[in-house]
């Protein structure tokens, strides 16, 4: 007994080792982004900028809002997470509901063609000559319809409307409810959970999205924040150009960011938003893996 619990405190200590040092190395590169981001960008020029700001300051952070571009490509990522991320949930829902009723005349056939598209794909030149073809090309909704429906999510909450018991349905089909009526007022509150962890995935890949817009829009218009930033890291011109249209702005300021600092301040405003909302979504996330181990 004494030798299995001193192996079980071992296990332990290694195991506290272990994540210890994923957690560092998960987390160190955003820590090390949010101190420079905070810092004097001349001073960070200078390096060995780890573990807090040598020289603190706001001026990187002014400097990137300083600019009206970013308030409007916030405001296109915030529209189409909000709008994709509502929209995917509820059209695949509805495709869900379907697929689970046993009653459904060929079901087994749209079953295989949706499972098809998850093995073939058509490829990018056919795809962009399709969106040019229906006008989703410099359009708003080439973020939404392509997004609308997904066969691995409509799996997962076809899944889980199973784990409801048909006397349920049926009991309230006696009572007069329509397939809709069943579907909004009795299955879709049961299924919350499912439902949160999906739009947690899916607002997420719209907030981190930016390679649609990179090839299906030209217009400046409809820049998501994350291709403003990907331009920024990736194309060192474009970063220049930005970071002196933004000290433009503030000139007083200017001596305290560089190029480097002013992309830290960027990338922790992309990414704070969407940390922020991440925990309340987890609540609802946790708590719906729990209840489906329950069902289980």
């Amino acid at each position: 007994m004494n030798i299995r619990s001193r192996r079980d405190k071992w296990f332990d200590i290694g195991n506290i080792i272990f994540m210890s040092a994923v957690v560092f190395v998960t987390l160190a590169p955003f820590w090390f982004a949010l101190v420079g981001s905070f810092n004097d960008g001349l001073d960070y020029l200078r390096g060995s900028v780890y573990l807090w700001p040598r020289e603190f300051t706001l001026a990187n952070y002014k400097a990137v809002f300083s600019d009206t571009t970013i308030y409007h490509a916030f405001f296109i990522t915030i529209s189409r997470t909000l709008l994709g991320m509502s929209t995917h949930i509820a059209f695949t829902a509805l495709v869900a509901y379907g697929m689970s009723r046993k009653g459904l005349s060929g079901r087994n056939i749209y079953l295989v063609i949706m499972l098809t598209t998850m093995f073939f794909y058509g490829g990018l030149i056919p795809t962009y000559l399709l969106y040019k073809e229906i006008g989703l090309l410099n359009n708003f909704m080439v973020y939404i319809i392509p997004t609308l429906f997904s066969v691995w999510d409509m799996i997962i909450i076809m899944s889980f409307f199973r784990t409801i018991p048909e006397q349920i349905i049926e009991s309230a089909k006696m009572d007069g409810a329509g397939e809709y009526r069943i579907l909004l007022q009795l299955v879709l509150p049961l299924t919350k959970p499912v439902l949160a962890a999906i739009a947690l995935f899916n607002g997420v890949y719209h907030w981190n999205s930016y390679m649609d817009a990179l090839m299906f829009t030209t217009k400046s218009s409809l820049e998501p924040v994350q291709l403003v930033l990907m331009r920024m890291v990736t194309d060192a011109s474009y970063g220049e150009s930005f970071s002196q249209q933004a000290m433009s702005f503030m000139p007083e300021e200017a001596k305290h960011v560089s190029s480097a600092t002013l992309k830290l301040a960027m990338m922790v405003a992309t990414t704070a938003p969407i940390v922020a909302i991440y925990p309340f979504l987890q609540k609802y996330f946790v708590k719906g893996v729990l209840i489906g181990s329950v069902k289980g």
